[in-house]
């Protein structure tokens, strides 16, 4: 299962798998083995997810999500084609995690009396310091 939130999970068969052939350095292992991992699990259609949580997928992954409504992964950073499957596992889980995820409350606050206080000390100070600089006699 993909621990997503406490209270919701996929099965593991809703992530899709294929592997194609890595990019980059490596030497004849680039060549011949297919280690990149890419991870597919689609979202706008996926009955498992309840409607809340996928309104809110949608909107938060809406530049990660493909027009066929699927979010990808792709994992090429090990040799390993094991590896880098996990990785895009994890990687799944932890953007579905973070999509979901609802931020704090802002509490409002007042500035605190000696806050205030300093705040036009200093407005003070720097009209004293401006009206230093100004011509004697009152011109401009």
């Amino acid at each position: 299962m993909l621990e997503i939130l406490p209270t919701f999970a996929l099965p593991e068969s809703e992530l899709r798998y294929s592997f194609s052939r890595s990019g980059g350095p490596g030497g004849q292992n680039v060549n011949k083995v297919s280690t990149r991992a890419t991870a597919r699990l689609q979202v706008r259609d996926n009955p498992l997810i309840p409607e809340e949580l996928r309104a809110r997928l949608l909107e938060k992954l809406a530049t990660r999500i493909t027009q066929e409504g699927e979010l990808m992964v792709q994992v090429d950073e090990t040799r390993e084609q094991g590896r880098n499957k996990e990785l895009a596992r994890e990687r799944v889980i932890a953007i579905l995690k973070q999509a979901l995820m609802r931020p704090k409350k802002r509490k409002a606050t007042k500035p605190t009396r000696g806050s205030q206080q300093r705040r036009v000390e200093s407005k003070k100070r720097r009209s004293a310091v401006k009206h230093e600089r100004r011509r004697p006699g009152g011109e401009g």
